[in-house]
């Protein structure tokens, strides 16, 4: 986004210090009410449960080495996955880009000093913490054995682990999630700066806008559902018991009405960053920015017609599995509109190959194999032979591993001059993203194999046969560690040696580029007017002029 006023020097430099110079107490940080800030929180909170969630799954590989029982018992292993399942999809995947990046850039793009509800943002910070802590403890005290989907009859009669604890804390997670996506729908309605039509809104806040939607709409209805578990296991009303009347199906529909959008609360926000992180290194308009806008909408709205394809082995009717694998099928139009459009703004740019770059076309590849095995799934005779196997599991980590946790890292490095005001060395960078790619794909294509032979999720023995694939996982595994853990090395380095970045580092349009990195409290020394649409990095119509330069360090643009 661009604005006459901004580029001609008309945003002054703030005399205000930034907001990380706001104050230095923990209690001026625990009790802030500044959507960076509160950005910060979230980050620092993610990670944490990012590399908890890792730990699990790292002992569930070593102990896939091998066929047999080496490392842990059955009963372990449930809790692992478990473990690794309920903090990843919870605790990480789903407010890693909405409540670090959405909150640090929505405000700041719109052109707004903060979100439209500054308490109401910090409660769901606490919120989502209070959750997490109460998962965590239940999950370490005992652990609970129901894998993250809370299947019943299991979670509510049969298991003897603390299944009400965690559900409890996904609950007040849930509660933190409606709470971001009602302040961020506010904020893009009532808060945009002057001249901020609807078709000037950057992609990732029209991202941010139909994940806060998705996340109003769907969320409740798992919050419904973790209270009818609670009931049934707790009261002992017969809800999903078949032998008083009760239907477990039930349970089915109700969790996977949620969890399949929440699949794109995850990723509606990775492909706003993507967006923007090519634009923005390819030197070039996005292509095709209203079917860009309408693409996104789509995937919201159809995202809540197909949850059925979670269940063709359930015992559903065929003529509701034809429906379901139909709507399947067309959701996965919008999706590749916007791989298509990505593609296109791509062919004849000036592209840079930075560190950003080189983790959004990881998600480019990683998100289109993950669409294209979604496909696979959508035909009920191949989901009937690869249901609950590692064919599904390596699916979703395509989606939501490579193609959410590049765009996580793409994000990281694209606004990390923006977020510190400091610069990371470039190397180390273009070098982590390199092998995360490669580790990701060593750890997870394998399991596409055997899972098409036949090799069944969840177990933690298997048969001699299988051994070669979970090696190459395991060992993939190992390399995907040391690329996650590299970003912690080089990114804490910038913070003290790191050169000092200027106002816009990438030569990027954005409002956010606008403004002092880092941003002071109130983001802007005076509302920007915008008069212009998004992504100006050439006449539109025309083609970007060629090797443009781009600068990284001090200064700004002259």
């Amino acid at each position: 986004m661009t604005t006459t006023a901004a580029r001609s020097g008309d945003l002054p430099a703030s005399s205000e210090p930034s907001y990380l110079g706001a104050g230095y107490t923990l209690g001026s940080w625990l009790g802030t009410t500044d959507h960076k800030r509160i950005a910060i929180l979230y980050g620092i909170s993610v990670t944490l449960f990012f590399f908890l969630g890792g730990i699990a799954v790292t002992i569930v590989r070593i102990e896939l080495f091998t066929p047999e029982a080496d490392v842990v018992t059955a009963d372990t292993y449930n809790r692992l996955f478990t473990l690794h399942g309920v903090i990843m999809v919870w605790f990480f995947m789903i407010p890693s880009i909405p409540n670090i990046f959405g909150n640090f850039l929505l405000p700041l793009m719109i052109g707004a000093p903060d979100v439209a509800f500054p308490r109401l943002n910090l409660m769901s910070w606490y919120l989502n913490i209070g959750g997490a802590f109460l998962t965590v403890y239940a999950l370490i005290a005992g652990g609970v054995d129901t894998g993250w989907t809370f299947y019943t009859p299991f979670s509510t009669m049969f298991s003897n682990t603390h299944v009400l604890a965690t559900a409890a804390g996904v609950f007040l997670a849930g509660f933190s999630s409606i709470a971001t996506g009602v302040n961020f729908i506010a904020t893009t309605h009532m808060l945009r700066a002057p001249g901020m039509t609807w078709f000037r809104l950057p992609l990732f806040v029209w991202a941010i806008y139909a994940t806060s939607i998705v996340m109003v709409l769907a969320t409740p209805v798992l919050a419904i559902t973790l209270i009818l578990i609670a009931a049934e296991r707790w009261l002992g009303l017969p809800i999903f018991d078949p032998s008083r009347g009760g239907d477990p199906v039930l349970f089915q529909h109700l969790f996977w009405f949620y969890s399949h959008p929440a699949v794109y609360i995850m990723v509606l926000p990775a492909m706003g960053v993507v967006s923007e992180v090519i634009t923005c290194f390819a030197r070039r308009r996005v292509f095709g920015y209203t079917f860009m806008v309408y693409a996104m909408i789509g995937i919201a709205g159809i995202g809540f017609f197909v949850w059925g394809h979670h269940m063709f082995v359930a015992g559903m009717s065929p003529y509701a599995g034809l429906i379901f694998s139909f709507l399947s099928f067309v959701v996965a139009v919008p999706s590749a509109i916007k791989v298509f459009n990505w593609t296109a703004t791509l062919y004849r740019g000036q592209i840079g190959f930075d560190a950003p770059m080189l983790y959004a076309l990881g998600f480019l590849g990683l998100f289109t194999i993950g669409g294209l095995t979604g496909l696979f799934l959508a035909s009920i005779p191949v989901d009937v032979h690869v249901t609950d196997t590692y064919f599904v599991v390596a699916h979703f980590h395509y989606i939501v591993v490579g193609g959410t946790v590049s765009a996580f890292f793409a994000a990281l490095h694209f606004w990390w001059p923006k977020i510190t005001g400091r610069i990371y060395p470039e190397t180390w960078a273009r070098f982590a993203a390199i092998l995360m790619f490669f580790g990701f794909n060593f750890t997870f294509f394998p399991q596409f194999i055997v899972g098409y032979l036949g090799m069944p999720r969840r177990y933690h023995v298997y048969p001699p046969e299988f051994q070669v694939y979970n090696v190459l996982s395991s060992a993939g595994a190992v390399i995907l560690a040391a690329a996650y853990l590299m970003p912690l090395g080089y990114l804490a380095w910038s913070l003290v040696w790191g050169a000092r970045a200027g106002r816009d580092p990438w030569d990027a349009t954005g409002l956010e580029w606008q403004t002092d990195s880092p941003p002071p409290r109130e983001n802007f020394p005076r509302t920007p007017n915008v008069e212009v649409g998004p992504y100006g990095y050439h006449p539109e119509g025309m083609s970007p002029a060629p090797n443009r330069p781009r600068h990284r360090g001090q200064g700004d643009r002259a």
